[in-house]
């Protein structure tokens, strides 16, 4: 990438270095950016689909009325000489006048015939109004409630009159007899469709509509006043579903050029070809076809309905064209009702285009009801006149030489010019015109394939295409075509079919009746199909297998589960992840399926797939395992030691990378809960008298800090700050930065559990509610509750268990529940809690029940210790089961009001359950919530009985619609960062632009020496007291966190930018932070001290942050004392002070994350497949309190506690990548850093100042510098070669390469010159030499290099 060379290139700095990182940039990978970090796992909304034909219709009867008289011209009708004679094709006067009637009613028949063979015809030749009543009523009686059509030629009677009646004859014909529309209507009733050819036609249409009217109102009236004498009469059938075709508007009269038929409107409607090729001649343009005459017409070789000869082709590009116009112009559900509802009526509004253009041609206007919009003048109308010019040219030679027939160009050219407006087009514009013919060309073999592709890479476009080609009516051809054998069409329907499923899956029912799933399955089975035409075909099989039985029998019997088993290990992880999802519907409550997987030892096979380096994949298998265990048929003891098994290996995954994988496997688990329902019971109630009964020591009585037995967590109590002391924080506004349980707080910050009389349950109640979240989820057990049993559950004293052994499979799993109700992911942790809380719930509910209700059995219990502070968690902790808003959300009952009436009667209540006792006397007398056992769910809503469907019903992921939504989208189109000319590229290249000039000042100012670094460039009082600082890499921000919270302000501009809450429990506290993908779209990770790490996005901007990911990055972290007070008595003695928390290193260019801490490993993640990916044992007694890499060398330093450095190589094994062990520190590690060039060194201080440089292959260190006393932060610049010291003196000693002393800072500037608090943390940026620094009082400042310099 060159760029404006005067801009970027000062003389001073060498051009290929610059231009390298600037590459880099590009090459850098992304961490958290794919779609599972940046969208909501949820299903796309489903679009109504309305392309389904909700009624099909058919024209089962047709009345064929003709009053023609031959013979007698009617008085009104002044006809010229020579006259248009014919009707249906037959001079009337070359016979007799009866043989005339009876040839021309035959003809006219046969002309309907072609468009609808099975409908009864019944014939009316110049009838009485006695004989069309018969006629019209004996049709309706035999079509029931289908479509009969009525055709009236009114060529031998007077015109239409304007009260709305049609003239028929008396028996004699000696008179014309007036018949009402109106009684018409009502024998003819509806749905009809009538067809009037005779002049001044278009009177009838309004006389129709206005009797229609007033049978409307009538119908009306009726129905509203039963009294009424319309009331009294047989109702009057409604006209909304009929339709109308007339010749001529209501002023005009039919031509009578003797060249054309005289019923000209009928020709068109019954043969259109004839007629369209007979006015082609008619018109001056045929005189450039030679040779063609209106008898040789007569001679087109071929029949209508063979494609191959010339006539039939002809017809084919027709209906093509008439299809394409109305699709085009008309609105969409008229296009449905017209088009595509009856197979004669869309013949018929076909022709009636035609019939629009012939005759508007003659003066005469054609009218329709519904009208439709003109249509004579569209552009396809020349591609007809083309199409049939290049037809009637080869006719002479192919007559009179019999050469062979040319096919037409017309479908290839059509195909073009859909394949350029595919090509060429902008994301928004108007359908393609082509789309119906494209549907046509499906037909032919000729164009298939090609149609095939084309149609393939119009889905592609998005659910809006699909929904298109639907609404034209594409899916019964392409269901047609899974009966074709051909493989060269297999992939282009698989893709077709996989584009339609992902934005309709109602089709899986169509699919199945038509043994559509088997090609699929054949597909599937076929080894030799590339992996995504594979994927596709197992997406299809898994949407028919949906939730749809008959779906799920067809494809276990078409032998699917075998198939997908072969596939598990393919190299595609599309594939894979499809294949196992599909495994996971085809046996979700289909219990045969669920035994041929066990047969096949399908869960086994599964399981390889719970380590996949794809998280997608990990989360597919998690699912199809969950689903493996939750059908609830018979349990036997096979069926059991399965489930067993499999818990255990799903339990394996507690610590997964990606929370996406974590909600999946609480989703499984909660499948087993309520599988093994009451086994969870017991555990649960187990438990909650454990928690009862242990009180957690808290930091009040712990005398000595460092003399705590080692406990797998935090000891201290699991306190949140209260929701009122984030008001100043913008973020906690949103759910989603607050978990859930956070809401059940504590509120009495400091004093013991508040008295919980009787007396003050109402406050109690109503703290908890205005806390609660919206939906006011007020947990049996709170989220503190959880948290203490986590935590007492991993102590001795629960070995004493009773009636469950403590290791059996229950227990486990409800531990591995109690981990992820404290996941740092709030969704992971939010399933967690309801599944806890719903088995809870029902343990409580169904627990000693006479116990409960007998009240002189609540015994009074010792008054809580001071010591246990948080055991009794009231104020607003989870309420008891009562039926309030908890039991509702928990039943989907309407809740009962508590019974609060009479308070003498209400007994002592005494903390039992650590404080979440069911309350008897919240209950209503009249309940018997009590006296059932568990398994009786009673009839009323409130019975826990019907609590079972609220967990399964509630708990799922949406990640099987989501993964769906992939192949809604366009998986054709360039991705937009590709995309050269995409806004993202464009804002990532002015990025990179950014970071060259970053680094290109930055380097000019480090190269010419910094002499002094105490000029104070920001300082500002921060929320908290700061324990981590990090600078961005390139722009002016930088994040400051305190124990919970993390401040963004802008340096430059001296303002806060954002301040949102991290989420961490309130034991626990910041002690990390890193910048991911600070060259492009930065992500903020924080690591706390109890080993959890999370990513932050949309922060420092107007945008409310969001949580990307979070996890556990080590688990077991040893407790330390985490006080507040830790940072001021650092300097004490360190190695009492116990922990260093958590500590990170990131890796750009590998996307690996270094984590150690409280532990005895550096624990390495590969962020891309968010799984750990190593463990190195550090080999010594304590914690690692400073990492730094190189990923060039491979090699991590690490600085402990006890003043070694250790230096792993991370490509050898754990038992020898510890390379190199320095012992010289005599204290604790402060910082040890890795310098990035290949020969750079290690540079580490400890606690008492010393620095020391060493060559990491030399035993010894090279260089030793002493610096200040009581050190408690330092940093080194990676650039200057500066370092800089805080001491606990408060006071800061920046020092250069050679150990001297550039700046000394102990005062604020202005300020009246106030002394600078305890150093609490500092850091350099990565590129100017600007240094940032935290103290004690909560203030946070600046310093950089003299100005001129800058």
């Amino acid at each position: 990438m060159k760029m404006d060379s005067d801009l970027l290139h000062s003389p001073a700095v060498g051009l290929t270095e610059e231009e390298e990182a600037d590459m880099n940039d590009w090459k850098l990978p992304l961490a958290f950016m794919k779609k599972r970090h940046s969208e909501k796992i949820e299903g796309s909304k489903a679009l109504a689909q309305s392309w389904r034909m909700k009624d099909r219709m058919k024209t089962v009867s047709v009345a064929l009325v003709l009053c023609l008289n031959v013979g007698v011209d009617p008085p009104d009708v002044v006809k010229t000489s020579p006259c248009a004679r014919l009707e249906c094709w037959i001079d009337p006067l070359s016979m007799s006048p009866q043989k005339a009637l009876e040839t021309i009613g035959a003809n006219l028949q046969k002309q309907y015939e072609n468009w609808q063979p099975r409908a009864r015809y019944k014939q009316s030749l110049d009838p009485t109004v006695d004989e069309v009543k018969k006629l019209c009523t004996s049709l309706r009686r035999n079509a029931k409630e289908e479509r009969v059509l009525f055709h009236y030629n009114g060529h031998g009677v007077p015109r239409p009159t304007v009260n709305g009646e049609i003239w028929v004859f008396n028996k004699n014909y000696t008179q014309y007899i007036p018949l009402s529309i109106y009684d018409l209507q009502t024998w003819m009733g509806s749905p009809s469709i009538f067809v009037y050819d005779c002049s001044n036609a278009g009177i009838i249409v309004k006389s129709f509509k206005q009797f229609a009217l007033q049978r409307e109102q009538e119908l009306e009236v009726a129905a509203i006043n039963p009294s009424h004498p319309l009331a009294q009469m047989p109702l009057p059938p409604s006209m909304k579903n009929c339709i109308q075709l007339a010749a001529c508007e209501a002023s005009e009269l039919l031509p009578m050029n003797p060249d054309l038929p005289a019923d000209l409107f009928t020709s068109c409607l019954t043969t259109p070809i004839k007629i369209a090729l007979r006015w082609f001649c008619m018109q001056k343009s045929a005189k450039l076809v030679p040779g063609v005459t209106l008898d040789l017409i007569e001679k087109i070789p071929g029949r209508l309905n063979d494609r191959r000869t010339p006539l039939g082709e002809l017809n084919w590009i027709f209906t093509a064209i008439t299809d394409t116009i109305a699709w085009n112009v008309l609105p969409r559900d008229l296009f449905q009702k017209l088009f595509r509802q009856d197979l004669l009526v869309a013949s018929l509004f076909r022709n009636f285009l035609l019939a629009e253009r012939i005759m508007r041609s003659y003066n005469c206007t054609p009218v329709s009801s519904p009208r439709l919009p003109p249509t004579y003048m569209h552009a396809m109308w020349q591609a007809w006149d083309l199409a049939v010019d290049i037809c009637l040219s080869q006719l002479p030679t192919i007559i009179e030489e019999g050469t062979a027939f040319r096919h037409s160009p017309f479908f290839a050219e059509q195909l073009t010019a859909f394949q350029v407006w595919l090509t060429m087009g902008v994301e928004n514009r108007n359908p393609p015109e082509q789309l119906p013919i494209v549907l046509q060309v499906l037909l032919s073999q000729v164009h298939r394939l090609r149609a095939l592709d084309l149609l393939g890479r119009f889905l592609d476009l998005g659910p809006w295409a699909v929904s298109l080609a639907l609404s034209v009516g594409i899916f019964p051809y392409v269901l047609k075509l899974l009966q074709s054998s051909a493989r060269e069409l297999r992939p282009l329907l698989v893709f077709i079919w996989a584009k339609i499923l992902a934005v309709d899956s109602s089709c899986q029912a169509d699919l199945v009746k038509d043994n559509g799933h088997k090609y699929f399955l054949s597909v599937l089975a076929d080894s030799y199909m590339p992996a995504e035409h594979r994927t596709m075909a197992v997406f299809i099989l898994a949407v028919i297998v949906n939730s749809y039985n008959t779906g799920q029998e067809a494809c276990l019997q078409g032998n699917l589960i075998a198939n997908c088993l072969e596939q598990l290990s393919d190299p595609h992880p599309l594939l894979r992840q499809w294949v196992a999802i599909c495994l996971g519907r085809i046996w979700q409550n289909f219990e045969p399926a669920r035994w041929c997987g066990v047969r096949d030892s399908a869960h086994e096979k599964l399981y390889t797939l719970l380590s996949d380096p794809i998280p997608e994949v990990r989360c597919a298998a998690v699912f199809a395992l969950g689903t493996f265990v939750g059908n609830s048929a018979e349990r036997t003891d096979h069926s059991t030691t399965i489930d067993h098994n499999l818990a255990m290996m799903l339990a394996q995954l507690i610590n997964d990378g990606s929370p996406v994988v974590r909600k999946e496997l609480v989703v499984a688990l909660s499948h087993l809960v309520v599988q093994y329902e009451s086994n969870f019971c017991t555990v649960a109630l187990q438990f909650i008298e454990e928690e009862k009964n242990y009180t957690v020591p808290s930091p009040a009585n712990t005398a000595e800090p460092g003399s705590l037995t080692p406990v797998r967590d935090s000891p201290a109590i699991p306190r949140l700050r209260s929701v009122n002391s984030y008001t100043n924080i913008r973020a906690a506004t949103t759910a989603r930065n607050l978990n859930k349980s956070l809401q059940n707080l504590n509120l009495n910050e400091e004093g013991g559990p508040a008295a919980f009389s009787p007396g003050n349950l109402s406050t109690s109640s109503s703290t908890s509610s205005t806390l609660g979240s919206p939906d006011n989820d007020e947990y049996i057990l709170s989220f503190e509750t959880i948290d203490k049993m986590r935590r007492v559950s991993s102590y001795s004293s629960l070995n004493s268990l009773i009636g469950v052994s403590f290791n059996s499979v229950y227990t486990q799993i409800w531990r591995v529940l109690l981990h992820l109700a404290a996941d740092p992911f709030p969704e992971v942790s939010d399933l967690a809690m309801k599944v806890l809380n719903s088995i809870a719930y029902k343990a409580t509910m169904n627990a000693r029940p006479q116990r409960i209700l007998d009240s002189g059995s609540l015994t009074q219990s010792a008054p809580a210790s001071p010591t246990s502070k948080g055991t009794h968690i009231h104020q607003a902790g989870g309420s008891p089961p009562m039926p309030s808003a908890s039991s509702s959300s928990l039943t989907n009952e309407v809740p009962k009001p508590p019974a609060r009436e009479q308070p003498a009667t209400r007994p002592p209540y005494t903390p039992t359950l650590g404080g979440q006792a069911p309350h008897s006397h919240q209950f209503p007398r009249t309940r018997k919530m009590f006296d059932k056992g568990p398994e009786q769910a009673g009839e009323d809503g409130d019975e826990p009985g019907g609590h079972r469907n609220y967990i399964s019903a509630a708990l799922q992921t949406g990640l099987c619609d989501w993964s769906a939504k992939y192949f809604a989208q366009p998986v054709m189109k360039i991705p937009e960062e590709h995309d050269l000319e995409s806004q993202v590229r464009m804002e990532r290249q002015w990025r990179f632009l950014r970071n060259t000039r970053v680094r290109r000042q930055s380097r000019g100012i480090t190269q010419r020496g910094v002499s002094r670094l105490d000029d104070q460039i920001f300082i500002n009082r921060n929320p908290g007291v700061p324990s981590v600082v990090k600078f961005h890499p390139f722009n002016t921000c930088i994040a400051v966190a305190d124990k919970d919270s993390i401040c963004f302000w802008d340096w430059e501009k001296g303002e806060r930018l954002d301040y949102f809450y991290n989420g961490n429990p309130r034991y626990t506290r910041i002690t990390a932070m890193e910048y991911l993908n600070g060259h492009d779209c930065s992500l903020l990770l924080t690591a706390t001290d109890d080993g959890a790490l999370r990513i932050w996005k949309n922060f420092a901007d107007q945008k409310n942050p969001e949580m990307v990911t979070a996890w556990q990055g080590l688990s077991d972290m040893l407790p330390t004392t985490r006080g507040l007070a830790r940072r001021v008595s650092i300097y004490l003695d360190r190695s009492k002070q116990g922990g260093a928390g958590m500590v990170v290193d990131w890796e750009q260019e590998t996307g690996l994350l270094m984590t150690s801490g409280d532990v005895r490993v550096v624990r390495i993640w590969d962020t891309d497949r968010e799984m750990k990916v190593q463990d190195i044992p550090t080999g010594a007694d304590s914690c690692v309190t400073s990492l730094s890499c190189d990923s060039q060398r491979s090699l991590i330093v690490a600085g402990l506690g006890d003043g070694s450095v250790r230096v792993f190589d991370r490509r050898m094994g754990p038992n020898e990548c510890r390379v190199m062990t320095y012992r010289e520190h005599g204290a604790w590690v402060v910082k040890a850093h890795l310098q990035k060039e290949t020969d750079g060194h290690i540079i580490s201080v400890s606690v008492n100042g010393d620095v020391r440089f060493f060559e990491p292959r030399s035993p010894d260190s090279i260089n030793v510098l002493q610096t200040v006393k009581g050190l408690t932060a330092l940093d080194i610049h990676p650039q200057a070669n500066l370092f800089a010291c805080g001491s606990m003196n408060q006071f800061i000693a920046v020092y250069n390469a050679n150990g001297d002393v550039i700046s000394n800072i102990k005062y604020y500037d202005g300020f009246m010159g106030q002394r600078i608090g305890a150093i609490s943390c500092l850091a350099f940026h990565p590129h100017w030499p600007h240094l940032a620094v935290g103290s004690n009082d909560y203030y946070m400042s600046i310093y950089s290099a003299e100005k001129r310099l800058r």
